[in-house]
């Protein structure tokens, strides 16, 4: 890891994360708090460039891509933007390589761990503040 790496990581975080905000502010000012379709619309978008530029990096080759591009798209804007990105495309490389099964675990384990936690975290707290 250089400090270029960081340096894009850093700025690319930046830049996706006020990307992020603005598609949610916009999607909550047209659409209204009903249904987080901000949230849904990032996960979406992330998806779809992480997709295209984890493809583009593949069957290009190994100069398809240069590392510079990766780290500040891949991990920086887009993991500014959102992690769902990542975690579809962790998804797809099990899936892409022939492990099936491990790509559904990992789903599975994904998903159900993380709401179990968020579950019990917002529980503690407000047990904690409420009492």
């Amino acid at each position: 890891m250089t400090p270029l790496n960081f340096l894009l990581v850093f700025v690319g975080g930046g830049i996706g994360s006020v990307l992020r905000y603005l598609v949610s502010i916009t999607a909550l000012r047209l659409y209204g708090p009903h249904f987080p379709l901000g949230t849904l619309a990032v996960n979406v978008i992330g998806c779809a460039t992480m997709g295209a530029i984890a493809a583009f990096a593949i069957w290009r080759g190994p100069g398809g891509t240069s590392e510079t591009i990766r780290i500040f798209f891949m991990t920086g804007i887009l993991g500014g933007f959102t992690t769902f990105s990542a975690f579809a495309l962790d998804t797809m490389v099990l899936w892409e390589r022939g492990d099936v099964v491990l790509a559904g675990a990992y789903v599975l384990i994904s998903v159900g761990v993380s709401l179990a936690v968020i579950a019990a975290t917002m529980a503690g707290t407000r047990m904690l503040l409420v009492g």
